[in-house]
C-alpha cells in the first residue's frame, strides 16, 4: 500500500510538472511555472487512497524527463525511473514461474542506469546505481558486464553494498572458473562486517574455490568453518533429524559431501583429527566420521567404511555416539554378508558396552543410547549361542539363559508358558540389576497377558524396579522422567487390580510423587481415587491423599477447596502429631488467601470477615497477625473507624514485636485523627517516629505528633508537645529549618505558659544557631532567625521604656539614651535579615522609640525655674524633641509605603496610626485599606 501511494504521488507531481512545462503562449504570467515550484510549499493532506501503478509512474517520470531537460529533479527522476523499470522486471521474473509468458526484461532498467551514470559520472551515490545495474545485467545473463560493474562498485570505499558486491563477484568468477580470484572475493567478504548475511555462503564458496584449485587441506578449513556455524551442538543421530531449514539442510549435506571427498582423497579417517581442534567441532565430530563412512559405502568400500566408524569409537570411547557408530560396523558387515566379521563385531560391541562396563559407569548420556543396541546385539548373540547354552548348563551362562527366555518369548508370545517365562526373565534381569529391562518385562507380564496367578505380583514388582532406577539415576531430568513412568505404572496397577490390598498404598505414593513433580492437577485426581476407594483406604493413606488434595488446591489458587481438604487432614491427624502445626498454618493460609482474593475483587466487607475468620479457625497460626492487620486495613478502607481502632489496638497488645507494628501505628494514628482524638493519634505517631526505619517518615511522624499534642491543648498534651519538639530539635539538627522551627514552637509554648525567661533563652539559641549555620542557611532559617532576633529586642525595648526622665535629669537622660541605642541596635539587627514581617515590626518599633523619646523629653520633669526661664526651657525641649518626632515620622512613612508593594500587616497598620498622630494633616484621614495605599501612591 505504501508503494502504491508513493507511485500515485510521483505520478501527480510529474503530471503537474509536465503541465507547467507545456504552458501555451498567452498564458498569464502569474500562472505557476517550474521556476515557481521551488519556492512553493505543497500542503500535505491525508492520504485518500489514490490508486496508481508502476506503469503510470514510469510514464509520468518519462513525461517529466522529456518536458524538463534542465530541471534540478532530473537526476532523481532518472534514477527513480531506473528503479521502477527494475521493479517491474523483478515482478515479471517472479511471475515467470507461474506464467511462462511473463518474460523478465531488464533492458529498460539497464538503459536508465547507464544513462544516469553517463550523465552523472561523479555522483557520490553512484554505488547504488552500480549495484542496481550489476543486478540487472546479471539477471539478463550479461555476466561479464555484471562483473565489470561490480568491479567498479567495490572501488567505493564506504559503500553499503561492499559485502554483497564482493560475494556476487565471487559467484560470477566461480561461474567463469576463475577460482583464484573467486577465492579472493569470498575472502574479502569474510574479512568484512561480521554481521553481513553473506558470510556463511562466502565461507562455503571459499572452500569450493580452494577445492577446485586442488588445495584440499585449505578447503577443509573452510568447510569445517561452515559446519561450525550450522551443526555445532545439534542433537540428532543423523542429518535428517537435525532442525534445519531446507536451504541449510542442502548446504550442510553438500558440505559434508565435499568434505568426505576431500578426506577420502587425503588419508581418510586418519585425516580428520587435525581439524577437530575445538569443543565446537568435537560436538559434531561423529558426523564427520559418519558421513565419510557413508561415502565409502556408496563406493562399496566396505572395510574402509567399517574402519571409519570403528575409528571414531576407538578415538572417543566415552562419547554418547560411540555405541551408535560401533553398531554401524556390525550393520555394515551384516549387510555385506560378512557373517564372521559381523559376529566378531557384535562380541566387540557387547564387551565394550556391557552394562557393568566402563562406558555404562562413565558415560551417563551415552548409556541411554547403548542399551537398546546392546539388547539387540545380545538377542542376536543369544540366538547364535542358544544351542551352546543348552549344552553347558554352567552358572556363567545365566545371562545367556535370560536372553534365551527373551528369545523364546519373542518367538512364541502366545505360548501357555509365556507368562511364567516372562516373569522368570524379569526376575533374572532384576537380580542382575538391569532394572529398566526388568520393569519392562514385569509390566509385560502383568498387563500384556490375560490375568494369571502372578499378574498382580508382576505389576507390583515393576514399581519396585522403577524405584531402583530412580535411586540409581544421577541426572535430575531423567530421574523425573522415571518418576513419571513409575506413576503411570502405579495408576495402571490401581486401575487393573482395584481390590488388591496394595492398591491404596500404590495410588497414595503415586499422588505424592505427582505433587512433588509439580503435576498438581493429576496428583489431585489420583488422590481423589484414594479417597473414593471402597472399601476405604487406611487412615494414614486417606490423610496423605487429603494432604495432596489440599496442597494441589492451594497451589492452583482454589483456596476454598484447600480449606476443606486441610480440615479433613486435621480431622485425621492426632492431636500430638508434630505435623499439625504445619497443617494448621496451611489451613490458616487458605483462609487468608480467600481474604486477599475478596479484597482484590473489591469485596472489602467480605475480606474483613474472612481475615477475621483466620483467628477463629487457627488462632495459633503465624498468619493470624497479618490477617488481623489486613482486616484492620480493610476496615480503614471502609471508613469504619471504631472497628478499625479496636482491631489495631488488639493487634498492638497481641503482637508487640511484630514487624508491622510501625505500619499499624501509622494506621491507628489515621483512625484516631478521623475520630478527632488528637492526643492518641499523636501517641501513635510518636511510636512511628521511634520505630520506622525510614528517617524521613520518622521525622515527619514526630513533627506531626508534636503538632497534634499542641492541638489537643490539655496540660498533659502540651507537655508532650514540648517533649516532642525538644526531641525533634535534638534528633534532627538537619535540615536546619526544621530544627529551628521546633525551637520556635517551643518558644511560642513558653510564651503562652508565661515563661518569658525560657522563651528568651530559646530565641537566643535560635539566633545563635542560625547565624553560625553557614551554607545550611536558607530563606526559611533566616525568617526564623529574624523572628528570634525581633523577640530578643523586646527586653531592650522594655528596658528603654522603663527609664523615666526625672531628677536627676542629666543621669536619667544619659541612661535613657544608652538604653535607646541598645534597643535601636537590637531592632536594626532584626531588620537586617530582610524578612518582610520582621522588618515591618522592627521599623515600627524603631519609629515608636524615636516617637516615645520625643514624648519623654517633652514630658520630662522640669527643674525649679522662674517663669520666664521655664518658658525658655520648654521651647528648648521642643526644639530637642522635634528631630526625634521627624525621625519617627520618617520611619513610619517607610513602613506605610510598604503597603504599595503588597505588605500590609499589623505593623504597617500601626505605622498608619502613628502617622495620624504625628502628621494629622496628611495622615489623619480615615484608613480605607487599599484606598489608603492608592492615596500614598
Amino acid at each position: 500500500m505504501r508503494r502504491h501511494v508513493e507511485l500515485a504521488a510521483v505520478t501527480a507531481i510529474a503530471l503537474a510538472l509536465g503541465a507547467c512545462a507545456s504552458r501555451k503562449p498567452g498564458t498569464p504570467d502569474n500562472e505557476p511555472t517550474l521556476a515557481t515550484l521551488a519556492d512553493r510549499e505543497a500542503p500535505v493532506r491525508p492520504d485518500q487512497g489514490v490508486k496508481s501503478s508502476e506503469d503510470k509512474a514510469i510514464a509520468a517520470y518519462r513525461s517529466f524527463l522529456d518536458a524538463s531537460p534542465q530541471a534540478p529533479q532530473r537526476a532523481q527522476a532518472l534514477r527513480r525511473l531506473g528503479d521502477l523499470e527494475m521493479d517491474g522486471a523483478d515482478a515479471r521474473a517472479a511471475g515467470a514461474t507461474a506464467n511462462a509468458a511473463a518474460v523478465p526484461d531488464y533492458r529498460a532498467a539497464k538503459a536508465q542506469y547507464l544513462a544516469y551514470l553517463k550523465a552523472y559520472p561523479n555522483d557520490p551515490s553512484n554505488d547504488r546505481v552500480l549495484y542496481q545495474l550489476a543486478r540487472a545485467q546479471e539477471q539478463d545473463g550479461e555476466l561479464e558486464a555484471a562483473l565489470k560493474t561490480l568491479d567498479r562498485l567495490v572501488d567505493f570505499p564506504r559503500t553499503i553494498y561492499r559485502d554483497e558486491a564482493q560475494f556476487r563477484r565471487g559467484e560470477l568468477l566461480f561461474t567463469t572458473r576463475d577460482y583464484v580470484r573467486a577465492e579472493a572475493a569470498y575472502t574479502t567478504v569474510l574479512l568484512g562486517d561480521s554481521g553481513n548475511p553473506y558470510r556463511e555462503r562466502a565461507l562455503y564458496m571459499q572452500g569450493w574455490s580452494r577445492f577446485k584449485q586442488g588445495r584440499l587441506e585449505d578447503a577443509l578449513q573452510s568447510f569445517f568453518g561452515v559446519l561450525d556455524l550450522k551443526v555445532a551442538n545439534m542433537r540428532g543421530d543423523d542429518l535428517e533429524s537435525l532442525p534445519l531449514t531446507r536451504a541449510d539442510r542442502e548446504l550442510v549435506e553438500d558440505t559434508f559431501r565435499v568434505t568426505s571427498i576431500s578426506l577420502a582423497n587425503l588419508s581418510g579417517a586418519q585425516s580428520i583429527p587435525p581439524y577437530i581442534t575445538t569443543s565446537t567441532r568435537r560436538s559434531y565430530e561423529f558426523r564427520v566420521y559418519q558421513q565419510l563412512g557413508d561415502f565409502y559405502l556408496k563406493q562399496e568400500r566396505i572395510k574402509d567404511a567399517a574402519d571409519t566408524y570403528a575409528e571414531f569409537a576407538r578415538r572417543v570411547p566415552l562419547n554418547e555416539q560411540a555405541p551408535v557408530m560401533q553398531a554401524r560396523v556390525i550393520d555394515i558387515y551384516a549387510a555385506a554378508g560378512f557373517q564372521n566379521q559381523a559376529l566378531q563385531a557384535k562380541k566387540d560391541f557387547v564387551t565394550r558396552y556391557a552394562a557393568d562396563g566402563t562406558y555404562a559407569r562413565e558415560s551417563v548420556a551415552g548409556w541411554g543410547r547403548a542399551q537398546p543396541l546392546l539388547k539387540a546385539n545380545l538377542e542376536d548373540l543369544a540366538r547364535h549361542y542358544h544351542a551352546a547354552a543348552q549344552k553347558s548348563h554352567a552358572s556363567a551362562d545365566y545371562q545367556e539363559a535370560a536372553r534365551w527366555y527373551r528369545s523364546e518369548i519373542a518367538s512364541f508370545p502366545k505360548d501357555a508358558d509365556a507368562p511364567r517365562n516372562n516373569f522368570l526373565l524379569a526376575e533374572l534381569l532384576f537380580e542382575d540389576k538391569h532394572f529398566a529391562e526388568a520393569q519392562t518385562e514385569y509390566e509385560h507380564t502383568a498387563y500384556d497377558y490375560p490375568q494369571h496367578e502372578r499378574s498382580a505380583d508382576a505389576g507390583y514388582a515393576a514399581l519396585l524396579a522403577n524405584a531402583q532406577q530412580q535411586k540409581a539415576q544421577g541426572d535430575a531430568a531423567k530421574r523425573s522422567a522415571l518418576q513419571r513412568e513409575g506413576v503411570d505404572s502405579a495408576v495402571r496397577f490401581g486401575q487393573t487390580f482395584r481390590t488388591d490390598p496394595r492398591t491404596a498404598a500404590v495410588l497414595t505414593d503415586a499422588a505424592e510423587t505427582l505433587f512433588k513433580l509439580g503435576d498438581g492437577a493429576r496428583a489431585a485426581n489420583v488422590a481423589q481415587q484414594v479417597v473414593d476407594l471402597v472399601p476405604p483406604a487406611s487412615e494414614a493413606n486417606r490423610r496423605t491423599a487429603w494432604t495432596v488434595l489440599g496442597h494441589s488446591a492451594f497451589d492452583s489458587g482454589q483456596f476454598e477447596d484447600a480449606e476443606r481438604a486441610y480440615a479433613q487432614v486435621l480431622a485425621l491427624t492426632p492431636e500430638r502429631d508434630p505435623t499439625r502445626t504445619e497443617l494448621t498454618e496451611r489451613l490458616a493460609a487458605s483462609i487468608y488467601k480467600q481474604g486477599e482474593a475478596a479484597r482484590a475483587a473489591g469485596h472489602t466487607r467480605l475480606a474483613v470477615t474472612t481475615f477475621e475468620r483466620v483467628a477463629a479457625t487457627a488462632p495459633q497460626s503465624s498468619v493470624r497477625a497479618t490477617a488481623q492487620y489486613d482486616a484492620a486495613a480493610a476496615l480503614i478502607e471502609l471508613k469504619d473507624w471504631p472497628a478499625a481502632t479496636r482491631s489495631l489496638e488488639d493487634f498492638r497488645r497481641r503482637y508487640p514485636d511484630h514487624p508491622l507494628q510501625s505500619q499499624a501505628s501509622a494506621k491507628l494514628a489515621a483512625a484516631y485523627l478521623e475520630q478527632k482524638q488528637w492526643a492518641r493519634a499523636a501517641g501513635e505517631l510518636e511510636r512511628v517516629a521511634a520505630t520506622d526505619k525510614d528517617p524521613q517518615r520518622a521525622r515527619d511522624a514526630l513533627w506531626q505528633a508534636a503538632e497534634l499534642q499542641e492541638k489537643d491543648g490539655s496540660p498533659a498534651a502540651r507537655a508532650a508537645a514540648v517533649r516532642d519538639y525538644e526531641r525533634y530539635a535534638k534528633q534532627y539538627p538537619q535540615p536546619l529549618d526544621g530544627a529551628l522551627e521546633a525551637r520556635l514552637r517551643l518558644a511560642e509554648i513558653a510564651q503562652r505558659d508565661g515563661n518569658a525567661a525560657r522563651r528568651l533563652a530559646l530565641m537566643k539559641e535560635i539566633q545563635q544557631t542560625e547565624r553560625s549555620a553557614g551554607a545550611a542557611r536558607s530563606d526559611r532559617t533566616r525568617a526564623v532567625g529574624a523572628q528570634a532576633t525581633l523577640a530578643l529586642a523586646e527586653p531592650a525595648y522594655e528596658a528603654y521604656r522603663s527609664v523615666a526622665l526625672v531628677e536627676p535629669l542629666q543621669r536619667q537622660l544619659k541612661l535613657k539614651k544608652t538604653r535607646m541605642e541598645e534597643a535601636l541596635k537590637a531592632y536594626g539587627a532584626a531588620a537586617d535579615y530582610g524578612v518582610a514581617s520582621v522588618t515591618t515590626a522592627a521599623t515600627y518599633r524603631t519609629g515608636a522609640i524615636y516617637q516615645d523619646f520625643a514624648k519623654a523629653l517633652l514630658a520630662s520633669e522640669r527643674p525649679k525655674l522662674a517663669r520666664a526661664e521655664l518658658e525658655q526651657y520648654n521651647v528648648l525641649l521642643e526644639e530637642q524633641a522635634f528631630p526625634f518626632e521627624e525621625k519617627a515620622a520618617e520611619l513610619h512613612e517607610i513602613n506605610a509605603r510598604r503597603a504599595a508593594t503588597g505588605v500590609y500587616d499589623e505593623w504597617v497598620r500601626a505605622s498608619y496610626k502613628a502617622l495620624a498622630a504625628l502628621r494629622p494633616v496628611r495622615w489623619g484621614k480615615e484608613e480605607r485599606g487599599e484606598g489608603a495605599i492608592d492615596a500614598i501612591r
